[in-house]
């Protein structure tokens, strides 16, 4: 951090307000908002522990700070929206949502038209959506213009051309669609009073609509004004009919928003969905997805996921429900509470009926996911890194190595030997594809890799024969031609060999072999394909590594239970399967301990543990 820096994070104001990072070229890197902007920027450059990747990038590109002060925390969660989206800065999260999906407009002026659109402006008008599916949209416009009276025309019915009688009534009136504002058959008083209800039906406050209509209805039958309670008649039936399209899921008829999010660590993605309730009926809903999540919590990703929604918002609910707690809800809670005119209730349901609905939302967030991924897949097909065209050329390989998967083997002076496989697709790990072995054939104390690496690549294609796939373009074994050639053995042996290429990768002079040549391959240093190989060879040692370490732990664990009499390695296995650890096998009570192994066991394990802590004491 150079001192101008320094010396403006010490005058940072206390107040609330909103902070840009720039680099050296004055580039926006990352927005945010703070309750406090002096403490929240100065936690950038402090505790740098436990940071994830792109938090360490970002703070040691940071090279000025400008600060926005505001009022309140829901002034600087408004403008943080505002310049995220018109700044879009490298290091915030990226939170897609749908712009491309239209609303339903109405219009800022005398009688209001209302229309689809999909482009929203700020100039006074009333925007409902958006509407991820347009033939729902298209059912809203169909079922207000049977219900309303609504005029169509684009004509400019401002009160001067309405007196100088400027206009004439169209088709739309003659055919009882439109009360002829243009020609002042009807007040600007009751053309408002229309548009509310409109609303009203735009909120999904169907039920209330009816009961109004319903009690207008009667009261003009009453009154003699037949043809009248005829036309409520008629907007009552169309009403009737839109709500039976709209599934009834709550029976207390209350207006919530429904928050779930799905992430994908593995695609550094997620999907926020929001199913909008009113009147105890789904109506809508609302999909944002974010990329670049990298290790950023889930709470931090809800908080993003309500914050963009509520201040783009024009309804607000009585009750939000969540699939997880946000970090910070201080500012949308101010906010909501601000537009509501009173507090809003947030919960996240653990049972009941709202954490089956929650579930509900949930598994369309899943799947809202699994389809973006498939898209973005769709849109990368073609796209090969240069790191594997490269491979391919410095290999010769028949085709491009899009998944490669690699072996390596790890034990402790001959003990505890086991292998990992680790798989790259398109040069980047697929951690879910990972796979780990515990050696079978090998063993009493003394270390062959060249048969573990045979047991291990025959048991991993053995099975891939059977289901025919899927085949890789390219293995890599760790290790030279002793390794390798055990390797082919394998292949050999299960009938797998001739499908894919298979190379040996020696650690001194990172050498390539092939099978039965007798020179190896020498890629430059530099090169983006020996790098990559050198990747996929790392990667499987530290996973090999991780997974050795972890054996070793648990037999340590097992071997200190089979110290107490009667307690054999079958029986310490259990306990440290169903406890967790010896410490907790040591502190669990004795009426747990006996549900597990008994009675008589169970007293012997408190025993021993208790001689231990006596022991202890003394000494």
């Amino acid at each position: 951090m150079h001192s101008e820096l320094a010396e403006k994070l010490a005058r940072l104001t206390t107040q609330p307000g909103v902070y840009q990072h720039k680099d050296e070229d004055g580039k926006v890197l990352y927005v945010g908002k703070a309750k406090n902007l002096k403490a929240r920027v100065n936690s950038y450059f402090h505790d740098s522990r436990n940071r994830e990747g792109r938090l360490k990038i970002l703070v040691s590109k940071i090279w000025d700070v400008e600060v926005i002060v505001t009022d309140t925390e829901v002034e600087a969660l408004l403008l943080e929206n505002n310049l995220i989206k018109s700044l879009r800065p490298r290091y915030n999260i990226n939170l897609r949502d749908d712009k491309t999906y239209p609303y339903i407009c109405i219009k800022h002026e005398p009688f209001p038209r209302v229309f689809p659109t999909r482009q929203p402006r700020k100039d006074g008008s009333k925007y409902f959506g958006p509407y991820t599916e347009v033939r729902s949209m298209r059912i809203m416009l169909d079922t207000i213009r049977s219900i309303f009276r609504l005029r169509t025309c684009s004509l400019n019915l401002a009160p001067e051309p309405i007196r100088a009688g400027k206009y004439e009534v169209c088709l739309q009136y003659h055919i009882k669609k439109c009360d002829a504002p243009c020609v002042g058959l009807q007040s600007k008083e009751s053309y408002a009073s229309t548009i509310k209800q409109v609303e009203q039906l735009l909120n999904g406050k169907t039920t209330t609509l009816v009961a109004l209509f319903k009690d207008e209805m009667k009261r003009m039958s009453e009154n003699m004004q037949f043809e009248e309670a005829a036309k409520l008649r008629d907007q009552v039936q169309a009403l009737e009919k839109y709500s039976e399209r709209q599934k009834v899921v709550a029976g207390d008829l209350a207006d919530r928003d429904l928050f779930a999010l799905h992430v994908d660590r593995e695609e550094n993605a997620a999907c926020g969905i929001t199913f909008q309730m009113r009147d105890g009926k789904i109506v809508g809903r609302r999909t944002q997805y974010l990329t670049r999540i990298d290790e950023s919590p889930e709470e931090e990703l809800m908080q993003m996921v309500v914050e963009r929604y509520y201040t783009e918002s024009s309804f607000f609910p009585d009750e939000v429900v969540l699939s997880v707690s946000c970090a910070d809800l201080g500012p949308v809670e101010e906010l909501l509470k601000e537009k509501k005119g009173k507090k809003v209730t947030f919960v996240v349901p653990q049972r009941g009926d709202k954490a089956g609905l929650i579930g509900i939302v949930e598994k369309n967030a899943q799947l809202m996911l699994e389809e973006y991924k498939v898209a973005r897949q769709k849109k990368n097909e073609g796209k090969v890194p240069h790191a594997v065209t490269k491979l391919k050329a410095d290999l010769s390989l028949p085709r491009l190595p899009r998944r490669i998967e690699c072996f390596d083997i790890s034990h402790l002076g001959g003990t505890d030997v086991v292998a990992s496989c680790v798989v790259f697709v398109d040069g980047i790990p697929k951690k879910s594809e990972y796979r780990t072995f515990k050696v079978q054939t090998v063993g009493g104390g003394v270390s062959d890799d060249f048969q573990s690496m045979r047991e291990v690549v025959g048991r991993r294609y053995s099975k891939m024969v059977q289901e025919n796939g899927p085949w890789p373009d390219l293995v890599v074994i760790d290790g030279g031609k002793g390794q390798l050639s055990s390797a082919v053995l394998a292949l050999d042996e299960v009938e797998a060999y001739g499908k894919f290429p298979v190379v040996g990768l020696a650690k001194r002079l990172e050498e390539v072999f092939f099978p039965g040549d007798t020179e190896s391959v020498i890629i430059p240093k530099d090169s983006a394909s020996l790098q990559l190989l050198q990747r996929t060879r790392n990667e499987a040692h530290r996973f090999a590594v991780t997974f050795q370490r972890k054996q070793r732990t648990k037999s340590t664990l097992q071997n200190e239970l089979e110290e107490i009499e009667g307690i054999g390695p079958k029986t310490a296995k259990k306990l440290i399967r169903v406890f967790g650890s010896v410490k907790r096998v040591r502190e669990a009570p004795v009426d747990d301990l006996s549900r597990e192994v008994g009675t008589h066991l169970a007293h012997l394990i408190v025993n021993h543990f208790g001689k231990s802590k006596a022991k202890n004491a003394d000494s």
